[in-house]
């Protein structure tokens, strides 16, 4: 009787221990999995519980909640934008879905690029977390947003005590979890801090692990051009000891069309030298800013807006100010080349070219009535497509939307970069994943995310490769990519045989969790 009720026993143990490997809230059957690792697709039976990966090999009869078979989909990791604007959206209730994002199978999203931080700052991060949030989110310590707070749009470099107030500023958001720090410094304010400043902001984030991201001071020839403001990234990657990430990297504008080979071989050399240099591109030729930005002069925008008119108004800057427009819109390939994005400006959907035709003033008087009127975000299009393909294929760029509002790449971009990349030829699939998902998550130490492997976040998604194109356009900026079947955050399904299930499942990600 002892020997039975031991072996009972036994049995009984044996299968509690088993018996959790072999129930899961989600498994996913496939034929075709990326893992982002650019490795060949595979078969995998994928077991998900409690929001993770569990094994990419679930045996039969395994059970599940909710079972997907993927037929001829491809499985893929979510993929994840190291370059968007979407922090206002993701504080609203009403926008917090970010469902642009996941029906380009986007499932973590960055915000506070290009220097600007996190909109509403950690108040802004507590109401996301608090109300939920459709994808994951990580973000940046803003240096445009930091030197605002310490010396507000001024032309000059700060003293002693008010880089130390910054560098302050800084730690404080690299403790709270921040993925390191990004600066635009073709911006105001970023575009009036010397190369020291940066190196020494920079160099506050080395300790934590950071990335140093940047908009470039120039990706044209407005000053010290493209091939100059490459090296200053390289420079401070090299004296702050940090790894830095070049955010939308771009030759703009004809002056420097074909640049990009140039380009690629000083990155390259920066690598072969052992430092840490990555950057992001989005695949479209218009780049997106406002008016003001890619017409007036930065040392004209010092102050406020008001101060510039009243610059502008002046005999002593005046005409200058007026010539160096001229010449910043012949940069930008003339007035026919910039569309009016913003959805409820007075021009929107038009050109500039066609502002002045209406006016009937000149195309730098109609930028002028315009500005004053209210700044408007405008596509430029001012890429060239062999420049685009160039960066696009180096091993370590990876997919970036700069999504911003009125144009389609904050709808379409990576559906987009899949048709010129993938439907092509020009890339595998494999590789494309790597550059959306995995290098993305290891450049940035995401430690458990933008991978396919047990021990992982489950998020991912599945998408119908033949359906999986961009539907937004210029005229029709907010049209939803089709193409993505399901899409998994954090194990849960937001997006259920290509609808939205109303789930918010997206975390705000603390950078410093990894490190424990």
């Amino acid at each position: 009787m002892r020997a039975i009720i031991a072996v009972t026993l036994l049995l009984l143990a044996t299968s509690w221990a088993f018996a959790p490997d072999t129930r899961y809230d989600v498994l996913v059957i496939a034929d075709t999995v990326y893992d982002g690792t650019a490795a060949a697709p595979r078969a995998a039976r994928i077991g998900i519980r409690d929001g993770e990966v569990i094994t990419l090999a679930a045996v039969d009869g395994a059970q599940a909640d909710r079972t997907i078979d993927a037929g001829d989909s491809i499985v893929v990791p979510g993929f994840i934008d190291p370059h968007t604007h979407a922090g206002r959206a993701l504080a609203k209730p009403a926008t917090s879905a970010n469902l642009n994002y996941l029906a380009q199978g986007v499932t973590t999203v960055f915000i506070g690029n290009d220097g600007g931080g996190v909109p509403g700052g950690p108040d802004a991060l507590t109401r996301m977390r608090a109300q939920g949030t459709g994808t994951n989110v990580a973000w940046f310590s803003g240096h445009g947003a930091i030197r605002t707070a310490v010396i507000g749009r001024e032309d000059r470099a700060p003293s002693a005590a008010e880089l130390r107030a910054m560098q302050a500023a800084v730690r404080e958001d690299m403790q709270a979890g921040a993925v390191g720090l990004s600066t635009g410094l073709y911006y105001v304010p970023g575009n009036y801090a010397n190369t020291d400043e940066v190196v020494a902001l920079a160099g506050v984030i080395e300790a934590f692990g950071g990335v140093y991201d940047t908009h470039l001071r120039d990706e044209s020839n407005y000053g010290i051009g493209l091939a100059a403001a490459v090296d200053e990234t390289i420079e401070i990657a090299r004296r702050a000891g940090v790894a830095v990430h070049i955010s939308h990297i771009k030759a703009l504008g004809r002056d420097v069309w074909g640049q990009a080979p140039d380009i690629v071989e000083r990155v390259s050399r920066a690598r072969d030298d052992g430092l840490a240099v990555t950057a992001n591109q989005y695949p479209w030729q218009a780049s997106g800013t406002r008016l003001s930005n890619a017409l007036i002069p930065r040392y004209a925008l010092a102050g406020s807006l008001a101060r510039f008119f009243e610059r502008l108004d002046s005999d002593d800057e005046g005409p200058a100010i007026r010539t160096a427009m001229e010449d910043n819109l012949e940069r930008r390939g003339g007035a026919a080349a910039l569309l009016v994005t913003a959805a409820d400006h007075r021009w929107a959907g038009r050109t500039l070219a066609d502002i002045a035709d209406a006016l009937g003033v000149p195309p730098v008087d109609a930028a002028l009535d315009v500005i004053g009127d209210s700044d408007p975000s405008v596509a430029s299009f001012v890429m060239s497509p062999d420049d685009i393909a160039t960066f696009a294929v180096q091993p370590w760029v990876m997919t970036g939307s700069d999504g911003s509002g009125g144009h389609p790449r904050l709808y379409a971009t990576y559906p987009k970069a899949w048709q010129d990349l993938v439907a092509s030829g020009r890339m595998t699939a494999a590789a494309f994943v790597r550059r959306s998902s995995a290098l993305v998550a290891d450049t940035f130490g995401l430690c458990d995310r933008g991978h396919l492997r047990p021990g992982y976040r489950a998020d991912l998604v599945v998408i119908d490769p033949d359906d999986f194109v961009p539907r937004a356009t210029y005229e029709a900026p907010t049209t939803l990519a089709t193409g993505i079947r399901f899409a998994l955050v954090n194990g849960v399904i937001v997006i259920d045989e290509s609808r939205y299930t109303g789930r918010k499942a997206g975390q705000v990600i603390n950078r410093r969790d990894c490190d424990d």
